[in-house]
């Protein structure tokens, strides 16, 4: 029965992507984390009248995805605003593949392209990631055939680990070398190199003292969207630690999801 936003949270439907065992996670809800992962996977968590879908990347450094705290948590947030709700459980870069072969650098981007084919066509979509997800939101905005309605990234490290924009300058390349690769051919954010700009309204969350995502990542999303005159809002949180999502909200970071649900629901046209 789809969920309406003053019930329990559903249980999500989990669509298979990619040949291959289900994932185990480690770790017991609501701190569950996938280390390896075997397959794609999509869990599916639905409604009953969605305003829109959202294609959910949680974080995890492209080494493992941090399932509950920026996948499901985020996904029960979202029900309860009204949206349907995606988390995308990609494969990682540079990981041993079933065929004994290493993922590619763009596997993660590959299995994300895979999920969008499971989402309503005819029903506006966003995509929202947190930490390495965001880069992850950013590429498939980007990506994306049919553009999302909307792009959000919380503390995500979308264009400061390319090798040529640095932040903090001279940051050693990140193993595996698929990874770093992904990073070098999809900075988000820039309009020099490719893919930079994705063709859709962007919100920004960030922690302005992060010392794992530099604040220059959004700093230079933040210039790009001024010189092209793009659509951008840019929250940068004074206190907010990194990895904040939906927990660690001891400061002004705690209005971060109703801006962004606002946000939403402007871009959809509706009035707040």
């Amino acid at each position: 029965m789809p969920h309406r936003s003053d019930d329990a949270p559903p249980t999500p439907r989990v669509i298979p992507l990619s040949p291959g065992e289900a994932n185990v996670a480690t770790g017991v809800a609501p701190d569950r984390v996938f280390a390896t992962v075997s397959r794609a996977e999509l869990h599916a968590f639905e409604i009953a009248d969605p305003l829109a879908d959202v294609l959910i990347c949680p974080g995890g450094g492209y080494v493992q995805l941090v399932h509950d705290r920026e996948g499901t948590g985020i996904a029960h947030w979202l029900n309860a605003a009204g949206f349907n709700a995606f988390v995308l459980t990609h494969r990682l870069p540079g990981t041993p593949g079933p065929d004994g072969q290493v993922q590619p650098p763009t596997i993660a981007l590959d299995d994300a392209v895979a999920a969008l084919a499971h989402l309503d066509a005819e029903r506006p979509w966003f995509a929202l990631g947190l930490s390495s997800g965001g880069h992850l939101a950013g590429a498939i905005a980007c990506h994306a055939g049919h553009p999302p309605t909307g792009l959000l990234v919380a503390y995500g490290p979308i264009n400061a680990n390319h090798r040529d924009y640095k932040a903090p300058a001279g940051k050693p390349d990140y193993p595996p070398p698929e990874k770093q690769a992904f990073y070098d051919a999809w900075p988000i954010g820039l309009a020099a190199e490719p893919h930079g700009i994705p063709p859709c309204p962007v919100f920004l969350a960030y922690a302005l003292h992060d010392r794992a995502v530099p604040v220059e990542h959004a700093l230079n999303a933040i210039t790009t969207a001024r010189d092209l005159d793009l659509d951008l809002d840019a929250h940068i949180f004074g206190q907010a630690p990194h990895g904040f999502a939906l927990r660690d909200l001891k400061g002004s970071e705690a209005d971060w999801p109703g801006l962004a649900e606002r946000w939403m629901r402007r871009k959809l046209g509706q009035t707040p």
